[in-house]
């Protein structure tokens, strides 16, 4: 019965978003982009090189993590650590700030985990519990549209910082993809995974109770 693995793909996808929302300055391994600076290239202010990424909230560059906060920029800490100046404007604190959807969809995505282990009765695993089918289906399809969104913006972030890196360094400075773009991909496979199981477990209680009706089983 596919509304039994429910709660694996709620689990799942929580406990990706829980990693993700956790992401740098609290995680370090967990980033969304990071910026290298290119040591030969003849625009640098100095022959060192260096390195900063970038998380849901904050940086953390080879010297220093700043602190969590809601929303970032390339600010002067940045900029010395990678030794460049004039790269202000690459990153919008607006569009930093959406980031706190993240953990947003973390909430909505636990709240639906607890709906779900009610769904199959411990009696009866093969019986479906309405009420906490429609509950799990409702809260999920909620956390997976709000994931889907989190990781359109992700995209658009790093692409928006990559073509202004880009535009601007002439190669001073290389941006990579970090990992939690693409676990937020998979935490959003999970969810949708999930509505589509807890719908097919209401499904099945419909079919359930229509067959009853039918042999006058009530």
């Amino acid at each position: 019965m596919l509304a039994a693995i429910t709660p694996f793909f709620l689990f799942a996808a929580f406990l990706i978003l829980l990693l993700v929302s956790l992401s740098l300055p609290i995680i370090k391994s967990i980033f969304l982009f990071q910026l290298v600076a290119n040591s030969s290239a003849s625009f640098l202010d100095s022959s060192a090189s260096g390195e900063a990424r970038f998380g849901v909230w904050g940086y953390c560059t080879s010297a220093i993590t700043v602190d969590t906060q809601l929303g970032y920029q390339f600010d002067s800490t940045v900029a010395n650590a990678l030794h460049v100046s004039g790269f202000s404007d690459t990153i919008s604190r607006t569009l930093s700030a959406v980031l706190v959807l993240h953990p947003i969809a973390c909430a909505l995505t636990f709240l639906a985990l607890l709906a779900s282990l009610f769904i199959t009765s411990r009696r009866s695993p093969y019986t479906v519990s309405r009420p906490a089918a429609l509950t799990t289906l409702l809260v999920a399809l909620l956390a997976a549209v709000i994931a889907t969104v989190i990781f359109l913006l992700d995209v658009i972030f790093v692409a928006v910082v990559r073509h202004k890196i880009n535009d601007k360094s002439h190669g001073i400075l290389q941006l990579s993809w970090g990992n939690a773009v693409w676990m937020t991909l998979g935490a959003t496979v999970a969810l949708w995974g999930s509505v589509v199981s807890s719908s097919m477990g209401l499904c099945g209680v419909r079919r359930g109770n229509g067959s009853k009706r039918v042999d006058g089983r009530y």
